[in-house]
């Protein structure tokens, strides 16, 4: 990053293709909030059949199965992104 594009912000991280039964998941998911904090998202997307169906159809799974977890999953990752980006945005106007 710094040599590349040292203007680069990452905004989060997040948690894909979860599987809560998986104890290997759930280590990595402990570690990453331990260790990144606030940039890991809330929000998990799971394992989920419609979204490794979705692209064979050429539909995002939003289109496919809008009521599948998967779908749900990221539509809630949408509006925590845009919460995030609303309070970063007035923070830095508050400071400015």
């Amino acid at each position: 990053r710094t040599v590349l594009n040292p203007k680069l912000h990452i905004g989060g991280l997040l948690r894909t293709m979860y599987d809560p039964r998986n104890s290997l998941a759930n280590d990595v998911s402990n570690q990453l909030i331990n260790h990144f904090g606030d940039k890991v998202y809330r929000t998990i997307i799971p394992r989920n059949v419609r979204l490794a169906e979705a692209p064979s159809h050429g539909a995002p799974v939003i289109t496919y199965d809008a009521k599948s977890r998967g779908a749900i999953s990221y539509l809630a990752l949408a509006g925590e992104i845009l919460r995030r980006e609303q309070a970063l945005s007035a923070a830095s106007s508050a400071s400015a």
